[in-house]
């Protein structure tokens, strides 16, 4: 394979778009759960150096192994949870917790039951599980037009440009032009960056009784609900027949290895996987892959910069992260809901699926990704039940 098809424009500037969207939109959410658990700056840029590191080893090998755009992400949702529930628990006791975590999710992996019960979710229902998870996305994209009118506008406007002119540079075209939209009207903030770059830092875990229930098992949960199960939507609404075990396995492995330095929980990407399945990474469903080994490789070399880096990713506005997430995410849109509103059987109840998905319910701490996947599944159970 020749240098050229590695470093294919549309693919490098996903996989890019991938990860500048993901460290942005949620990093900070992560530097609240590792000071909730008291730990030290240093402490923190550890945490970035394991997730960094994490994400781009098993983006990288995943993507190369099974030819296919494989994303890992940090639980977003996790890090929320750990931002609220780590209150009282010392550091080690958290990391005996991430452990245990880890342990339960390569379990599911090796076992093969996540697995078992993937491959019982119509395609209809999934497809429309993704696109309640990404509309709001969509929606945000507008919104932005609230408080950056100019900087928005532009960008939508090149995003049309270039969908009509130059499809297939779609994505990197907006995102250049953005960036430079920034930087000539003053928009990027670098008071937060910090050139140090510290070595990881292992803690000892501990294992108590409360830190394993009270934060290992929700974490677990959470995870697989909330980030691994719409993960695997995304592959498979894209047309990719992932092997669902070995990814989960790998996922839950490399998040043993690496919670005693700070990697709380690497799973299966859904919303920035999302950037790389689609059609603006590559017109070859084959070749997509090369985006995620260039999200793989832009993971190492944050996890390698640690906080610093991640510092540098918070200099955008929060405007531009927000219309180039919902620019690069409305082709996705439109193929979850076409894939879940085609078969006439399933409409209905993968309408259900999308709005329950979509309302942003949450109960008993458990997201609106899994009740929309709870409520579809019910409602196709009975409207095609027969009589």
């Amino acid at each position: 394979m020749s240098t050229k098809h590695y470093l294919h424009p549309p693919a490098v500037a996903a996989g890019f778009a991938s990860v500048l969207i993901g460290y942005s939109s949620s990093a900070v959410i992560v530097f609240q759960a590792a000071r909730t658990a008291g730990a030290s700056p240093e402490q923190i840029g550890s945490w970035m150096i394991a997730l960094g590191v994490g994400m781009g080893l098993t983006t990288f090998g995943l993507s190369w192994r099974y030819r296919m755009p494989i994303i890992t992400a940090w639980s977003t949702p996790g890090a929320a949870l750990l931002a609220t529930s780590l209150q009282g628990i010392s550091l080690p006791e958290a990391i005996g917790a991430f452990i245990f975590s880890a342990i339960l999710i390569t379990l599911s992996g090796i076992s093969g039951w996540f697995e078992r019960i993937m491959d019982r979710v119509p395609l209809p229902i999934a497809a429309a599980m993704l696109a309640g998870i990404l509309f709001q996305f969509g929606i945000d994209a507008f919104l932005a037009l609230e408080s950056r009118f100019g900087l928005v506008l532009i960008m939508f406007a090149v995003y049309l440009a270039a969908k009509k002119l130059l499809p297939r540079y779609t994505i990197l075209i907006v995102l250049t032009v953005g960036f430079m939209l920034c930087l000539f009207q003053g928009l990027l903030d670098f008071s937060g960056f910090g050139a140090a770059l510290d070595p990881p830092q292992y803690v000892a875990p501990e294992f108590s009784w409360r830190a394993l229930i009270s934060v290992g098992v929700p974490l677990f949960v959470v995870t697989m609900v909330s980030q691994n199960i719409p993960g695997i939507a995304v592959l498979r609404t894209a047309g990719y027949n992932a092997p669902i075990s070995p990814l989960i396995s790998w996922t839950g492995i490399t998040t043993l290895l690496l919670a005693p330095f700070g990697g709380f929980a690497i799973n299966l990407a859904a919303i920035t996987a999302a950037i790389c399945t689609g059609p603006e990474a590559h017109a070859d469903p084959d070749k997509r892959y090369v985006a995620g080994l260039s999200a793989g490789i832009f993971y190492l070399l944050l996890g390698i910069g640690g906080s610093a880096i991640a510092a540098l990713f918070g200099a955008f506005p929060v405007e531009f992260i927000f219309a180039l997430a919902g620019l690069a995410l409305l082709s996705t849109i439109a193929n979850s809901l076409y894939t879940a509103v085609a078969d006439s059987g399933t409409r209905e109840a993968a309408v259900i699926t999308f709005v329950v998905t979509a309302s942003g319910l949450s109960l008993f701490g458990i997201g609106a990704a899994f009740w929309g996947l709870v409520a579809g599944v019910i409602a196709t159970l009975v409207l095609n039940k027969k009589s």
